[in-house]
């Protein structure tokens, strides 16, 4: 790779995880508030468990609009470009974000306060639906062929620099303030600050060129016209198995980073601030982890790696809760648990994640693929796990084991998915080296 070479792919690396830190810090502040402000606040005042629900009801939603916005800035991203569908996705994204932060109690304007917070998530939802894709498939198509996991895995860092920035906010808040205080105005703060980061994105993104790979088809003028239409018809295989894939990635980021830290303030009897610490940790932990998974599966296989990784990653969650339960409250026991599994194994699945789904569609649609396998499959696999997660602790008294069980379902259909992507990669993937083959 010459040097002009080098320089673009790594303004594109910087481009893409800049704006996808952005996008998750988003996101990821609904999640870790919903449990312990909007519960309180946006809901009318009653049975504690209920609210809990209908706060991770709202967050849900985002998920469940994600493959809207999948589908549009897909279709676009594949019929127009890359680049101005990124830019597009960062400022709803950003405005939304801010808005959330002004949103008057239920208190103060009764059932509209909720509405209002629905109708924000929603297009947060759309937001992300287009940008994961648009980020990762940039760093992907800019990447020497042979080193894609690595590359296309260093925007997956957005998710944890964003979460590790939305738990620490929120917990930097929570041990400056007092509690009154926080539920009064301090959690608005970390939704305000959105505005300033999104301009930071902007500028960044602005300067970044189209991909190669898209500026041939266009060349060519081989774009196609509905790219929905044609991924259905020539990847529906592909697009099945890739879903089953993520399946694990869901449920098991959205127990240890959202579920988790509600349950370990209302059943092990933890500080909010302490628990937040613990998530933040393993966040920054993952920093490191995801792009060695990302090389590993250069390496190894992408299949190899993510069959593995799911199965160990499901597993995990048994003695990660047995320590939560067993710690007696010790705060280094309860880090531990959440650390190893989260900050370590997790990132064996989403390290290779994002070029695994890439090396499943071709350029022509692969913007709208991969968004529409990641977007409609986080309905089930992320949208709805918190909400599953708080019926099944109910469901066993308080203990959490049939909680471990759902992630092992999961981490089962996830690598089954796998070994079936690996079982006809040479005949639904595009040709790549075989140290990338999975």
């Amino acid at each position: 790779m010459s040097e002009r070479d080098e320089k673009a792919i790594r303004r594109v690396v910087v481009s893409a995880l800049v704006g996808a830190t952005i996008e998750w810090y988003d996101f990821f502040l609904y999640g870790v508030v919903a449990g312990i402000v909007f519960n309180k606040l946006y809901f009318p005042p009653g049975d504690p468990v209920v609210a809990t629900l209908l706060a991770y009801t709202t967050f849900a939603v985002g998920f469940v609009t994600r493959p809207l916005g999948g589908l549009i800035f897909g279709h676009f991203g594949d019929r127009i470009g890359r680049k101005s569908m990124l830019i597009m996705t960062l400022m709803i994204m950003g405005v939304a974000t801010f808005l959330i932060g002004l949103v008057p109690t239920y208190e103060q304007i009764g059932v509209a306060a909720p509405l209002l917070l629905l109708l924000l998530r929603i297009f947060q939802g759309i937001g992300l639906g287009g940008e994961w894709g648009g980020a990762v498939l940039m760093a992907y198509e800019y990447a020497p062929v042979e080193k894609r996991g690595f590359y296309a895995s260093l925007p997956q860092i957005g998710l944890a620099i964003g979460l590790c920035m939305a738990s620490g906010v929120v917990a930097l808040l929570s041990s400056l303030l007092t509690d009154q205080q926080f539920l009064a105005w301090g959690w608005r703060i970390a939704f305000l600050i959105s505005a300033a980061m999104v301009g930071v994105g902007l500028y960044i993104r602005l300067k970044v060129q189209e991909t190669p790979e898209f500026e041939a088809i266009k060349a060519r003028n081989e774009a196609l016209r509905m790219p929905f239409a044609d991924l259905i018809k020539r990847y529906p295989g592909n697009v099945l198995k890739g879903m089953g894939a993520r399946y694990i990635d869901g449920v098991f980021f959205n127990i240890f980073a959202v579920f988790s830290i509600g349950y370990l303030t209302s059943t092990i009897k933890i500080t909010r601030t302490q628990a937040l610490l613990g998530v933040m940790a393993a966040a920054l932990v993952m920093i490191f982890t995801i792009p060695y998974f990302g090389r590993l599966s250069d390496r190894l296989g992408r299949t190899r790696v993510y069959l593995w990784g799911s199965l160990i990653t499901s597993i995990a969650a048994f003695p990660a809760f047995w320590l939560m339960t067993h710690s007696g409250g010790n705060v280094m026991l309860i880090w531990l648990a959440i650390i190893i599994p989260f900050g370590i194994f997790y990132a064996s699945i989403y390290g290779p994640e994002a070029a695994l789904f890439c090396d499943l569609f071709d350029a022509k649609v692969r913007y709208t693929g991969i968004s529409f396998v990641y977007q409609f499959s986080g309905i089930f696999a992320s949208g709805i796990t918190p909400i599953v997660a708080t019926a099944l602790l109910k469901s066993g008294g308080g203990e959490p084991w049939q909680i471990c069980l759902y992630v092992l379902f999961a981490g089962v259909v996830s690598a089954i998915s796998a070994a079936l992507i690996g079982s006809h990669a040479g005949a639904t993937r595009p040709a790549v080296p075989a140290a990338s083959r999975g």
